[in-house]
């Protein structure tokens, strides 16, 4: 039911754009709509509907020059829409903005590859590599984990990065990649058996008892719970967390899990038919830069 408010909120908002509206031919400097502007033109569009619900998720300046990006969690905080404000605050484009030109993944790529720091598997020379964002709270990343791990079967010679991303909403998720993080750390060959023990065992924990769930899921894994729990009571464990959140975001994940295949974007794995996210990763090892004197399959 959420998701169909979501999908109806979205083809509301691209319903109310004038179909014959004029592009400015100099887009003046403007600021950002504020979360009060925001909430009115929510209010003013979807008031009658009693049953909706929605706060903004946040309002900051768009890669397309000129223009605000807007997100509102409508029914819940997995729900997010996104839109895009005109500079001059009358018109918003709804929809998901996409890269273009003759390699269009190539400034996610890069950024992937400059910051992401994340535990990794598979080949370092591998063709291609999948930066997974993800929850270790959420339950479409534990759905997520089958798919990745088949795949990773099917194509050994593809190299997958961990990138932390817990979700505001999630009341365990920052405590549980604290504690990944300091596991990374303390046996880097435990990371991943530890990831999939806190997914497998994800509808037993919560806030309260997380801390000893994941201490004895930590001595499953083979690291040390003592050592591995100061270093997630640590301030400083924050940091490299706190990155990788910054960086999802600049490469435009707003929600978990999100795939990059070599800079191209996956949000929507749980949807998509294994062949189909097997032949993506498949056709991106056959684009991936190779060294001269080698060209492409």
């Amino acid at each position: 039911m959420r998701r169909c408010r979501a999908l109806a909120l979205v083809l509301l908002l691209a319903g109310s754009i004038p179909a014959q509206t004029k592009p400015s031919s100099a887009p003046r400097a403007a600021g950002l709509p504020t979360e009060a502007t925001v909430n009115a033109f929510m209010r003013r569009m979807f008031g009658w509907d009693k049953s909706l619900n929605w706060a903004v998720a946040g309002i900051r300046p768009s890669e397309i020059p000129g223009m605000a990006e807007v997100t509102v969690a409508v029914g819940g905080p997995q729900n997010l829409t996104r839109f895009y404000v005109s500079a001059d605050g009358k018109h918003a484009v709804v929809g998901d903005v996409i890269p273009f030109g003759a390699d269009p993944f190539q400034a996610a790529r890069e950024a992937l590859e400059r910051k992401a720091k994340g535990a990794a598997t598979g080949p370092a020379a591998a063709p291609v590599t999948i930066w997974e964002f993800s929850d270790l709270q959420c339950p479409h990343c534990k759905a997520a984990q089958p798919t990745l791990q088949r795949l990773l079967a099917d194509l050994p010679n593809t190299r997958l990065v961990f990138q932390e991303f817990p979700l505001p909403s999630h009341d365990w998720a920052m405590t549980a990649a604290q504690f990944a993080e300091c596991v990374r750390r303390e046996k880097p060959a435990a990371f991943f058996p530890f990831v999939q023990s806190v997914y497998d065992d994800q509808e037993q924990i919560t806030a309260d008892n997380a801390p000893q769930r994941l201490r004895d899921l930590v001595t499953a894994a083979g690291a040390r719970p003592d050592a591995v729990a100061a270093c997630a009571a640590q301030p400083a464990t924050f940091v490299p967390i706190n990155d990788s959140i910054e960086l999802g975001k600049s490469v435009g994940v707003g929600g978990t899990p999100t795939l990059f295949v070599n800079g191209r974007r996956i949000s929507n794995l749980n949807s998509m038919p294994y062949e189909q996210f097997k032949a993506i990763v498949e056709f991106e090892a056959q684009m991936a830069p190779r060294p001269a004197g080698q060209g492409a399959h």
